[in-house]
């Protein structure tokens, strides 16, 4: 039912079948132009300025589902073309996920990246159903099958979503199957079960929540970046045991996709707070601070589970968008929409 209740708020948000005359940006135009400006190449890459100026399948997925956000189907149109010719190589239908300028070939890991595969295909059905694109339909659904074929698995009693095909399976690694909690974009799995409908897109999103909830590692009971889910779940070797870059992510995917848990919500929101307030990357071992990050685009992350758990408004400097670098710039746009669509009183 919870999830069902979520698929009903997201068809309004994305302007699906009776709500589709009400279609708005959510993201301003004003906005929309900085961000491009700034990271949408001619070409109709996204590039991340902050590595090495690479282009890769997540950065195509968030450009795409800004530009719909932001209502404008040319800039969507580009990005998709590059998405499309560039990064849709493999051959099961996944998009490779890093692409390098100073490279040739230019695809430098034809491995995937799940979350890019899902973000890509998300926008693609949203953008179909509301512009009468059939092409993207077809484009959406073709990639949520090969996201269900070669990326969902059963494994020890769990449903779960492999960070990419290779690398990452009980036969990859000693302490494998290896998860990623931020990539379980819930909003997308009731679109996705649209275009490609599947028992396994409720399973992912009921399991995916639950399994979040008792990711409780250190003292601030917090999840981790990356996740052995070998036998009891718990941070996965030769990586960072840290709530990170990645799992950052978690709290504003779970408001978006309308979650609602106070415990879960809260928690998450105190375990990822520095002293002055400021979202960190901390240290699971011990709950340390090991990077205090003071970027607006980081910090609306917070500023939004106030808003969902209190109801209190967004600060100046989250309301004024201004780039930065592409991730933290990325998460402040996806976050002012959420609340300009789903919570204008915190504005």
């Amino acid at each position: 039912m919870k999830w069902l209740v979520v698929f009903v708020s997201l068809l309004a948000i994305s302007g699906s079948g009776a709500k589709a005359q009400e279609a708005r940006a959510v993201v301003s135009e004003g906005a929309w132009t900085q961000y491009k400006a700034r990271f949408l190449d001619p070409s109709g890459r996204i590039v991340d300025d902050s590595n090495g100026n690479i282009s890769h399948s997540e950065g195509q997925g968030y450009g795409l589902l800004l530009a719909f956000l932001a209502d404008n189907p040319p800039d969507f149109e580009q990005i998709w073309s590059f998405t499309r010719r560039e990064l849709l190589l493999r051959d099961d239908g996944l998009a490779a996920w890093k692409w390098s300028p100073v490279d040739t070939p230019h695809v430098v890991d034809i491995n995937n990246a799940t979350d890019g595969d899902i973000l890509i295909a998300y926008a693609l059905a949203l953008a179909g159903e509301r512009w009468g694109r059939s092409d993207y339909q077809s484009a959406a659904a073709a990639i949520a099958e090969a996201i269900l074929d070669n990326t969902v698995v059963e494994y020890g009693g769990r449903t779960l979503l492999l960070p990419g095909v290779s690398g990452f399976s009980a036969s990859d690694r000693a302490d494998g199957p290896i998860i990623n909690p931020s990539y379980w974009i819930f909003e997308a799995f009731p679109v996705l079960n649209q275009v490609a409908p599947s028992p396994k897109w409720q399973v992912l999103a009921e399991e995916g929540e639950e399994m979040i909830a008792g990711l409780q590692f250190g003292p601030r009971k917090m999840p981790a970046d990356w996740v052995s889910a070998r036998t009891m779940l718990k941070p996965a070797a030769g990586f960072p045991a840290e709530f990170g870059y990645n799992a950052l992510r978690i709290p504003l995917y779970l408001a978006r996709a309308g979650n609602t848990d106070r415990e879960l919500l809260s928690r998450l929101a105190a375990g990822m707070a520095a002293s002055g307030g400021e979202i960190a990357v901390i240290d699971l071992a011990d709950g340390a601070v090991n990077t205090a990050l003071n970027d607006p685009g980081y910090e609306i992350v917070n500023h939004i589970l106030a808003c969902v758990l209190d109801g209190a408004k967004l600060p100046d400097t989250a309301k004024s968008f201004s780039p930065t670098q592409y991730y933290p710039s990325t998460l402040h746009l996806l976050g002012l929409s959420f609340v300009e669509e789903k919570h204008p009183e915190c504005l």
